[in-house]
């Protein structure tokens, strides 16, 4: 049997139209087309797609000799999964639910960022007495400290009610899933208007990242202790209204891309999944880690207007774990 009676005996045991096909492997109807008539053979890439798509080995698919289907390791007929399906109707209520969902955990996260300003301020305040009278320095810090909770539990409120929010499209997250007709289309049109300003956002995020130091340059050629922190304190907001356009540009983007099966989300093998799953669990331990020494060394020492430096270094070294962990799969991968 020949790679084309394969293709249509494939597609027709899936109950796809060759436009569903098509869509799925992000080909023209006439591509595909092609191929079952034995007109044109598929490239590389696609076959690897169609070895995911089918679950089949690539053998298989390429060898004429070998009638028989052949499953891939993670396919097995006696316990494999239904896969869900994905509807127009669903796929639209997931769009504007990330829709929502971007602004909800973008102003979550740039309160997080913004939360010790008002411990910074006092503090500084209650040092230089700017204020025109004497501030303690443990009111100060008291007072900071409750500005810093009562925003961090705000933030925190807001990610868990995303949470809860989105525990209907989970799945999608985290389990194989198809789509109906029509939903790839009505997704590739929503990206194509979006990506306008998908563009636009990034751009002057990365704008706003690029001039942030400037108030912290100008603030420390003055000799006011005070004015340094304000300064600090507006670098803060420029790198906050920064992360604000990137988490709105790509959460959304992100949405369209999973139910695309793009970038990121594309369909993987079960090593690959294995390997971005560890890599969440990595991401995670470190960054409650780099959370659990800022807060020990800022309460055992008090001094909170020091132990923020956390944060960049952590930023720093995280780059160059992921740099490194990126090696060591991309090893195990050859």
């Amino acid at each position: 049997m020949i790679l084309a009676d394969k293709i249509i005996n494939l597609r027709k045991k899936n109950g796809w139209s060759q436009e569903e096909l098509a869509e799925k492997m992000q080909v023209s109807r006439q591509a595909v087309s092609k191929w079952e008539g034995a007109q044109t053979v598929p490239d590389l890439e696609k076959i690897l797609m169609l070895s995911r798509l089918f679950e089949v080995t690539t053998d298989y698919l390429l060898k004429d000799e070998i009638e028989d289907e052949e499953f891939t390791d993670d396919a097995d007929d006696t316990d494999r999964v239904p896969v869900k399906r994905v509807s127009l109707a669903l796929a639209n209520e997931f769009l504007d639910w990330r829709k929502q969902a971007a602004k909800r955990i973008a102003v979550g996260t740039f309160l997080c960022i913004v939360a010790l300003i008002p411990m910074f301020l006092l503090d500084a305040a209650s040092e230089t007495q700017i204020l025109g009278y004497t501030v303690s320095e443990d009111l100060a810090t008291g007072v900071g400290l409750v500005f810093l909770l009562v925003f961090v539990t705000a933030a925190v409120a807001i990610f868990v009610s995303c949470g809860f929010k989105n525990n209907p499209f989970d799945f999608i997250d985290e389990e194989p899933f198809e789509t109906e007709y029509g939903v790839d289309g009505m997704v590739k049109e929503k990206q194509k208007a979006y990506r306008a300003t998908y563009v636009k956002y990034n751009i002057i995020a990365t704008c706003l990242c690029v001039l942030s130091p400037i108030p912290l340059v100008a603030g420390t050629a003055t000799e006011n202790d005070f004015f340094i922190v304000v300064a600090l304190t507006v670098t803060m907001l420029v790198v906050g209204l920064a992360t604000l356009f990137y988490i709105i540009a790509g959460v959304r983007w992100a949405s369209m891309q999973k139910l695309l099966r793009e970038g990121d989300y594309a369909l993987k093998n079960a090593q690959e999944q294995r390997i971005i799953r560890i890599k969440k669990n990595v991401s995670a331990i470190y960054w409650l880690s780099a959370t659990a020494i800022y807060l020990g060394w800022s309460f055992l020492t008090n001094s909170w207007g020091i132990t923020w430096v956390v944060w960049p270094i952590a930023g720093v070294l995280f780059g160059v774990a992921m740099c490194v962990c990126n090696l060591i799969t991309d090893r195990k991968k050859s």
